[in-house]
């Protein structure tokens, strides 16, 4: 039945009116941050915010930094005495980085927080900080966890091969997701090489306990080593590989962490930015890898 043609013009109307009051709102609700599934991570670590907040236009300077550099989310050092004491310097940081589509991170540490009790709830304690921080402010929330989690570091867990504390890592992983992630937080774990060196149910446990994981693969090269910048390259690309093969071999399964690759400033001084792109071209077509990592902002303060 052919419609009228005032009723034609009303639902014209109508329809107009709500994409006009609509798409303002629907805007609002996108996260300043976005980022499609395809857009590799460039990340950055900041340790010791306070200090490296508490300079004049420090976030101006941190925004325009990450902007020049291709950087896409930042690790932000946080303690409790950061949390309380430098809030309004936070959200100053956060609202600028957000407005040029930067994600922020939490950044939270640890070296025992793999052992029940009261180191993990202390863990535990910051990422509930984090979510509270988050409630308080919402239009300048983090948008993530980004763990440095390292029982490592202790002498009892010392040497090639000793994994006994992977059990504990992995519950303190999940204890964090089970925080963060209904809270709309992602959740990205630091870890080092000797992690990849177990078997397979132990990397399996690994890579199902956190979604994303940056593997801190330092020390390969060093500015005196003789080699040229495009050598570095190579050996920074064939590790990556090596890494990333080792990591995944003998798993599957859609609940595998993804991972990124981290390299740091001391190793290439001024190269740096090489090393890193020529990570993502090599790796940007293998399904696991999630993008690169450089450590750290404060390296080019000094």
């Amino acid at each position: 039945m052919r419609q009228s043609t005032s009723v034609i013009v009303i639902r014209s109307l109508l329809i107009r009116s709500f994409v006009f009051f609509a798409l303002p709102f629907a805007a609002f609700s996108l996260p300043a941050s976005a980022q499609t599934s395809s857009t590799l991570i460039h990340g950055l670590w900041v340790w010791k915010s306070p200090t490296v907040l508490a300079a004049p236009h420090a976030a101006e300077s941190l925004r325009d930094f990450c902007k020049s550099q291709g950087i896409n989310e930042v690790y932000v050092s946080i303690s409790p005495r950061t949390e309380a004491s430098e809030e309004s310097q936070l959200v100053h940081l956060i609202a600028e980085l957000h407005r040029s589509n930067i994600r922020v991170e939490a950044l939270l540490s640890s070296t025992d927080a793999d052992e029940l009790g009261k180191h993990r709830d202390s863990l535990v304690q910051k990422v509930q900080s984090i979510v509270e921080f988050n409630q308080k402010h919402r239009a300048e929330r983090f948008d993530g966890i980004h763990l440095d989690v390292e029982p490592q570091q202790r002498p009892e867990n010392k040497g090639p091969g000793n994994l006994r504390f992977l059990p504990g890592l992995a519950d303190a992983f999940r204890a964090v997701r089970g925080v963060a992630e209904p809270a709309g937080l992602t959740v990205n774990a630091d870890i080092q090489n000797k992690l990849l060196k177990g078997d397979a149910s132990q990397r399996k446990m690994l890579l199902s306990a956190v979604p994303r994981v940056t593997l801190m693969m330092y020390e390969l090269s060093s500015p005196g080593d003789g080699d040229t910048p495009a050598q570095q390259a190579e050996k920074a690309v064939s590790n990556s590989q090596k890494f990333l093969n080792m990591t995944y071999e003998g798993l599957s399964g859609s609940n595998l962490a993804k991972m990124a690759i981290a390299l740091r400033t001391p190793d290439y001084l001024d190269h740096l930015p090489e090393m890193l792109k020529a990570l993502d071209d090599a790796n940007r077509s293998n399904p696991h890898y999630l993008g690169w990592a450089r450590h750290s902002y404060n390296d080019i303060l000094k």
